[in-house]
């Protein structure tokens, strides 16, 4: 079974998300988490947006800047730009920002 501690983890000046991302879905949404082929998990998040010159991933940004509290400038893409599985680099206080993460994952669950 996937778990938050799999998918999110700590780093220099925050935290590490690991994500996947599915262009053109119904509605801007975090969807739970997954569990990956080597065994390890990933958030599940859809987009609106279309996959092409980064709308994608602009949109992506955008959700999880209002569904967690940072600001958009506070998170990048590291890994993953042109591809559905991505990891983030936030820039934060992990333990402001954990429980946030944990409880929209729960929500979508």
């Amino acid at each position: 079974m996937a778990a938050l501690e799999d998918a999110v983890k700590a780093a220099d000046g925050g935290l590490r998300v690991a994500v996947r991302l599915t262009p053109k879905g119904r509605r801007d949404a975090i969807e739970g988490l997954a569990e990956t082929a080597d065994g390890g998990a990933e958030i599940r998040a859809s987009v609106t947006a279309v996959p092409e010159d980064g709308k994608a991933n602009r949109a992506l940004v955008k959700l999880l800047s209002k569904s967690w509290g940072i600001p958009k400038s506070d998170i990048a893409i590291v890994s993953g730009a042109t591809d559905r599985h991505k990891v983030l680099s936030l820039i934060c206080e992990p333990e402001r920002i954990l429980p946030r993460i944990a409880d929209s994952v729960a929500a979508a669950s």
